[in-house]
């Protein structure tokens, strides 16, 4: 096909590398080291409660923004794991999977001309949603093999165009936790330049060292964070697409309208089912879950 016959702004990505490896991984029956799903079988009480969904014929259209038992288990999750009050109503959404909600977002803050920072090595989406935005990615390498910011290399990278830093702890693929210092030192840069901090989170329970720390519980940044994550790694659903977005009401009022029209909302059923496993999946069953990672 001719360039001319499809958009411009199409020519500046690929296809996703990481998708192309696990087709061919399929094909050649290898170990696929690409895509980042579990091989552990979701919780059988998820699975019985997304049949028990589907046979009670919640199988239409859910609210734009998620199901209120979805969204109320959320507000109970953040609260009871990290002391963040958020409110339901006017703060969440629920998207098809963390990669929509990451566009929706991008969608709905970010301006053409607009600069992204991205702390990089990073999951390959972020770059390619800034260019759908029409904004520049500006790439921050966390350089090996301990992969620690350096606070002025960060703020060397701020202009008068930049808009919002991605921030994805824990890593993918690194798998390294940003410590307090290392927060804290975004959040200043944020906080003097006024910049959003978009920051993606599903790995949030899957680390080994350290401590994950939400962005918007540092002080002063609540009210400029954006929070993605997701239930597709904790849960190994990753073929369900429920993705999360935690964000201040005014710019939740523009991701949701984003969202609407990019998928309408996220799996009905399946947004019950997640529900009840936030609900009545205790502490126990992450504890659980990253001892059998650590075994290995």
């Amino acid at each position: 096909m001719r360039p001319e016959r499809t958009a411009n702004r199409t020519h500046s990505f690929t296809e996703s590398v990481i998708r192309d490896m696990t087709r061919v991984a399929k094909e050649h029956n290898a170990i696929n080291l690409a895509q980042g799903f579990p091989d552990f079988p979701a919780p059988q009480l998820l699975k019985d409660a997304a049949c028990d969904a589907i046979n009670a014929d919640i199988n239409q259209y859910a609210v734009t923004w998620g199901t209120a038992s979805m969204r109320d288990a959320l507000v109970r999750k953040y609260q009871e794991w990290y002391g963040m009050a958020v409110e339901g109503d006017k703060e969440i959404t629920v998207t098809c999977g963390g990669t929509e909600g990451m566009a929706s977002v991008m969608l709905g803050v970010i301006n053409p001309g607009d600069e992204v920072i991205i702390l990089q090595p990073f999951y390959e989406n972020y770059g390619p949603d800034a260019i759908l935005c029409e904004a520049k990615p500006v790439f921050l390498t966390l350089e090996a093999p301990d992969f620690r910011l350096d606070p002025d290399r960060l703020a060397s990278l701020i202009t008068d165009k930049t808009r919002a830093i991605v921030v994805n702890t824990p890593n993918n693929p690194t798998g390294r936790v940003l410590d307090q210092q290392e927060m804290d030192a975004i959040a200043h840069l944020c906080i003097k330049h006024d910049l959003l901090a978009i920051t993606d989170e599903i790995y949030e329970h899957i680390y080994y060292e350290g401590k994950h720390i939400p962005m918007a519980t540092i002080d002063g940044m609540k009210d400029r964070t954006i929070t993605l994550s997701g239930l597709s790694k904790t849960f190994s659903v990753t073929g369900w697409r429920i993705g999360t977005v935690i964000a201040p009401p005014d710019l939740t009022k523009a991701i949701r309208k984003v969202h609407d029209f990019l998928t309408v909302g996220a799996p009905a059923p399946l947004q019950e089912a997640c529900a009840i496993g936030l609900n009545d999946l205790g502490e126990d069953y992450y504890t659980s879950m990253i001892n059998d990672y650590s075994k290995r």
